[in-house]
């Protein structure tokens, strides 16, 4: 009895096991499309999105990564950090040559006040020196006439051209002196604009620095989805490093390959439906975002009719990026799929493939 027993199990096992593939079957059968009408075209491809590496400006220790693999990240979330404390260094010299350099620029200026009172001075004396001259000569002249007249004596005349060719020096001299005030006052004005050049290299400088420190604290500059991380805390990389490797939720699209028949009627910006094997009970929205200009499969030998046939061109779908947004939490890179075309303007979608998926 027992026998029989267990053997009828094993029948009613096996008759219901029968029954619930038979009913997935007929279910996958109901909602695959039955075969394309005639002005539609399809091709069989996977969900893609676009990837970006977070990798390190500078070479340094890598201090901790904040997000683990599968997390979402948001635009300017700070993912991962680098050891700062040599340019934190660095930013502390930076600055310390701006205040340097400031009061270089004050000394500069002082100087510059200096050399213009220098130079306001040497031109007061040559006004006194002309001004002497002046009375020198008139004094010579008056002299060089009451000789004439025996008036004077000829000693007087020659103290006097003395006098008046010592009011000549004295002028020159002061003239001279003159140049030499303006040249320092040049001068002093040229440092100052040396001091302001050094005060914006040291400003720069900082700014530099300081920009090696932001770009230290990595931050993500889109919506995305960690993929895996590539280093660890504590390892010492270099410039260019790989930290985390993200797929950008945003751009998210099918790749699919076309004939050459059809793909000579596909144009950007074509509404595609597409269907994944995960599920096929929806129908997606999206639109051709790329057309390759190239065959994928060229023939090696001269092409005939038939040949022509095994062209195939790449052909990109991006997914509406609204109803992305809306089902951010499912969207899932490596599923396969098949995305429809409607290659004539006149032919109705199919009910099986009319857009259920709502943005």
């Amino acid at each position: 009895m027992n026998k029989l027993a267990s053997r009828k199990l094993i029948v009613r096992l096996l008759i219901a096991i029968a029954l619930v593939g038979l009913a997935a079957l007929l279910a996958w059968q109901m909602l695959k499309p039955q075969g394309l009408p005639e002005g539609f075209s399809s091709g069989n491809g996977r969900i893609e999105a676009t990837e970006i590496d977070v990798a390190t400006k500078l070479p340094g220790r890598l201090m901790e990564v904040l997000v683990d693999e599968g997390a979402f990240v948001e635009p300017g979330q700070v993912i991962a950090r680098m050891n700062t404390d040599a340019l934190e260094a660095e930013l502390a010299q930076a600055k310390a040559q701006v205040r340097q350099a400031e009061n270089a620029l004050i000394t500069a200026r002082s100087v510059v006040v200096q050399r213009e009172s220098e130079h306001a001075t040497a031109k007061a004396v040559v006004l006194q020196r002309q001004a002497e001259l002046d009375a020198a000569d008139k004094r010579y002249r008056r002299s060089a006439t009451l000789v004439q007249r025996d008036a004077i004596s000829r000693q007087q005349l020659d103290d006097d051209r003395a006098a008046r060719q010592s009011a000549e020096a004295a002028l020159a001299a002061a003239r001279s002196q003159v140049l030499s005030a303006e040249a320092g006052v040049e001068s002093a004005r040229s440092q100052a604009v040396e001091a302001e050049s050094a005060i914006e290299a040291a400003k720069a400088a900082v700014r530099r620095v300081q920009a090696d420190i932001d770009d230290s604290e990595l931050r993500a500059d889109r919506l995305a989805r960690v993929q895996y991380r590539i280093a660890q805390p504590g390892e010492v990389l270099g410039s260019g490093a790989k930290i985390l490797n993200l797929v950008d939720l945003t751009d998210v699209y099918m790749t699919f390959f076309l004939p050459t028949r059809d793909v000579g009627r596909v144009a950007l910006g074509e509404p595609a439906h597409i269907v994944l094997d995960a599920a096929p009970q929806y129908v997606i929205p999206a639109r051709v975002s790329y057309v390759a200009s190239v065959a994928q499969f060229t023939p090696k030998t001269v092409e005939t009719e038939s040949e022509r046939e095994k062209l195939m061109f790449r052909v990109r779908a991006r997914l509406d990026p609204e109803l992305l947004m809306q089902h951010v939490e499912q969207v899932k890179t490596g599923l396969p799929g098949v995305a429809y075309l409607k290659l004539d303007d006149e032919a109705t979608w199919p009910d099986e493939l009319q857009i259920n998926v709502k943005s």
